[in-house]
């Protein structure tokens, strides 16, 4: 493949922003994806999960491990390495098969490894990396989703440890997770912000419980799960970092999280519009191709454009934060942005597939199911063009 000149090749190329070994991998995800996701699909989409042997196979090529050090098997590489990674496993069109491996390597296991221990480091991130152990995060309540702070699941002290009581909703790997990270309110009586902290809590832990899994919109073949702690023990040193740090650690990581869920979209866009692209140029109508109507093929044209911005953004944010600058405005504006920016895609693309892209049958059906939570998880837009606007002046 020339990986500079072809026009659905790899765009890392043509960006100042990465170097070889961001291309390389992307290489390597995109063969991944191509060999062992799409001919597979679409059985983890009826299923609901996506079959632990992949995720140990992913393990293996060194995907689950990017950002974290090699001495617990990872590839020490950096945010635009997460972001290629992102981008590759958006493309795949089946974006619950993304999320699935995204918040196991970007969005839970970094708070096993920003806030661990030295001994939980070593007991956990080799698993992690391997993908031996998948990680679940639970923050999100019935009532708490964006407002981390108003969180009510609480963590009571007693000898030796702490009794966590509290439910948690729309957690991604909640139902086959074997590790979970789990917020909670060490002092309900305190100042929101410094009254939360982070425990580890592994699967089989007495009083805790997948209540249910969840029956979801898109995201088919990511398990999602209710989760309830009742009178849930675990010992002292499973709590993670400081105590009443937790609502901070969250925070930091909302960046990263926001930065990959960008890249993501990203990816997803770019799928559709390729494969829409390839639908309007054989699909006929009234003796032409649709490709041949000014309207639909300036329209995609503009969508490409607007996705090619986006993608940018991804990448200059991405970038901002291997440089150690805070990028809170950019990556906000990023998760805004291209959350809304997938949906306005996916919609088009629908339209110009016609009666096809209203088919369960069709890639393009289902991508515009699973790019509908884009704009609502990891921070709604709304919640995202606040932390811009306060950013504005």
């Amino acid at each position: 493949m020339n990986l500079v000149h072809s026009p659905t090749g790899l765009q890392a190329s043509r960006s100042a922003y990465f170097r070889e070994e961001h291309d390389m991998l992307r290489t390597q995800v995109r063969r991944f994806v191509e060999q062992e996701v799409k001919p597979h699909g679409a059985a983890w989409e009826e299923q609901g999960f996506v079959p632990r042997p992949v995720l140990q196979r992913m393990g293996e090529l060194g995907f689950l491990g990017i950002r974290y050090p090699a001495e617990y098997g990872g590839s020490d590489l950096d945010t635009l390495a997460t972001v290629v990674l992102a981008e590759e496993l958006g493309r795949s069109t089946f974006s619950g098969f993304a999320i699935t491996v995204l918040v196991h390597t970007d969005m839970a296991s970094v708070h096993v490894f920003n806030g661990g221990s030295p001994a939980q480091k070593d007991k956990y991130m080799p698993d992690i990396i391997a993908g031996r152990k998948i990680v679940a995060v639970g923050v999100t309540e019935p009532g708490a989703g964006s407002d981390v702070k108003n969180i009510r699941t609480t963590a009571r002290e007693e000898a030796g440890g702490f009794v966590l009581n509290g439910s948690k909703t729309f957690i991604t790997n909640g139902v086959y997770g074997d590790l979970y990270c789990i917020a909670a309110k060490t002092d309900p009586d305190g100042k929101p912000s410094q009254s939360i902290s982070m425990f580890l809590v592994e699967k089989g832990a007495k009083g805790f419980t997948v209540a249910r899994a969840l029956d979801k919109h898109g995201w088919r073949s990511s398990d999602t799960a209710e989760l309830v702690l009742e009178d849930c023990r675990v010992p002292a040193e499973n709590m993670l970092g400081k105590r009443g740090r937790g609502f901070y650690a969250i925070m930091k990581n909302f960046q990263n999280e926001r930065i990959v869920l960008g890249a993501m979209a990203m990816g997803e866009a770019q799928a559709a519009i390729e494969l829409t692209l390839d639908w309007i140029t054989q699909r006929k109508t009234f003796g032409t191709t649709l490709f041949e109507k000014q309207a639909v093929r300036q329209r995609l044209a503009m969508l490409a454009a607007r996705v090619e911005a986006g993608r940018q953004l991804v990448y200059h944010a991405a970038w901002l934060d291997t440089q150690g600058v805070d990028a809170t405005r950019e990556v906000s504006m990023v998760k805004a942005y291209c959350g809304e920016l997938v949906n306005e895609v996916m919609y088009a693309c629908v339209q110009f597939h016609g009666g096809m892209g209203f088919m369960r049958e069709s890639a393009i059906e289902r991508m515009a199911r699973d790019a509908r939570v884009q704009a609502i998880g990891g921070g709604a837009t709304e919640v995202m063009l606040e932390e811009v606007a306060k950013r504005l002046r």
